[in-house]
């Protein structure tokens, strides 16, 4: 049995030897830590991710060799935006309260603490190596969009229609929750952006958006099929791929905008930008159809794959609503940059594809 005993939140650089060995020993692991190395890894821009190397004092037993540990941005913008949308509150709560009945694949937690008035948090986690993170910028091989969907469907199937699930107030669209983003504020978003990038935005974009800001309360409240739990930022980044020399075949990471909505928004949105616009013409009715297969065989039933494939198009428009409110509220650098216009570009050709301007009103 693991210890009993409270722990301080630190920061990356605040964690100790004597810390780690508390936080081991509470997990179960009956060792002392006698050194340990951090080393930022990731490309989270809200989150700071730390791969501790540990050396123990004696035999370690199976007592793991390194862990990630999660904590704030140190960045005062990216920061700002993890407290006020309540994702550093939001990702403990799921690692101690959803993850056991999640079904989805994701690193076993070792440590979740946060303070409700501050969101200062720690998470302590397995760490997922030999797997490599995936990277929005290449995207993924048809193959992996398969081991992907799949994970999909077991996380939308777990709690699929459980009302429960509305009773929650740090999950993302429940009747519980606070309402989300006002169009007030996702208009000022896109008018910033457009102030920001210019002529970067290509014209088909600039329709795009301003068809959406016009719409957006359509957009986020025009769905009224059944709900399941959701990622919400259900990309590349935000998953672990094994490799030749080990890990699970897809893990997934990165729960701080966990909600409970329309399973599309994250099979449309990772379709979006994971796949270059020929692949993901070419594969996506297979993709879908073993998603929805796979829907079936977990219980889901009353879903049909022309319903799905509705809603497929109305949540078309996620990566690009993404992509642009996402670039204003984080601090900015060279590689979100180049990744934000990679999900504007996805999106928009994913909205031109299916159609779904049509679907908003005129």
């Amino acid at each position: 049995m693991g210890e009993t005993v409270e722990l301080p939140i630190l920061a990356s650089a605040a964690v100790t030897p004597e810390w780690m060995t508390a936080v081991l020993r509470k997990a179960g692991h009956n060792v002392t830590v006698a050194n340990l190395t951090g080393k930022r890894v990731g490309t989270g821009q809200v989150g700071e991710s730390v791969r501790f190397t540990l050396e123990y004092r004696g035999d370690a037993g199976s007592a793991p060799r390194s862990v990630v540990g999660k904590f704030p941005s140190s960045d005062p913008e990216s920061r700002a935006t993890g407290v006020n949308f309540g994702n550093y509150i939001r990702e403990v709560n799921f690692y101690r309260h959803l993850k056991p009945s999640a079904g989805v694949t994701t690193p076993i937690c070792l440590h979740a603490d946060v303070d409700p008035q501050t969101s200062d948090f720690v998470l302590i986690m397995e760490d997922l190596a030999p797997a490599q993170p995936g990277d929005q910028m290449k995207g993924t091989s048809v193959e992996e969009a398969a081991l992907v969907l799949d994970e999909a469907a077991k996380l939308h199937a777990s709690h699929w229609n459980d009302t429960s699930m509305d009773e929650i107030a740090w999950l993302f669209e429940t009747k519980a929750a606070p309402k989300r983003t006002q169009p007030d504020l996702i208009k000022l978003l896109w008018q910033g952006f457009r102030e920001r990038y210019g002529e970067r935005i290509p014209a088909d974009c600039v329709e795009i958006g301003e068809a959406i800001t016009r719409n957006y309360e359509h957009f986020k409240d025009g769905y009224d099929g059944p709900k399941c739990l959701t990622h919400n930022d259900f990309r590349p980044d935000n998953m672990m791929f094994g490799t030749a020399e080990g890990g699970y075949p897809v893990s997934v990471v990165d729960w701080q905008s966990i909600g409970f909505g329309c399973c599309m928004a994250d099979v449309s949105y990772f379709l979006s930008g994971a796949l270059p616009r020929e692949v993901r013409r070419a594969h996506e009715k297979d993709l879908l159809t073993a998603y929805h297969r796979k829907l079936c065989d977990l219980g889901v039933s009353g879903y049909s794959f022309d319903e799905m494939m509705r809603h497929y198009a109305l949540y078309s428009f996620s990566l690009f609503n993404m992509a642009f409110t996402a670039s204003m509220i984080v601090e900015r650098t060279e590689r979100g940059d180049n990744m934000f216009f990679q999900m504007l570009r996805g999106g928009a050709d994913h909205v031109l594809d299916t159609g779904a301007l049509d679907l908003l009103p005129h």
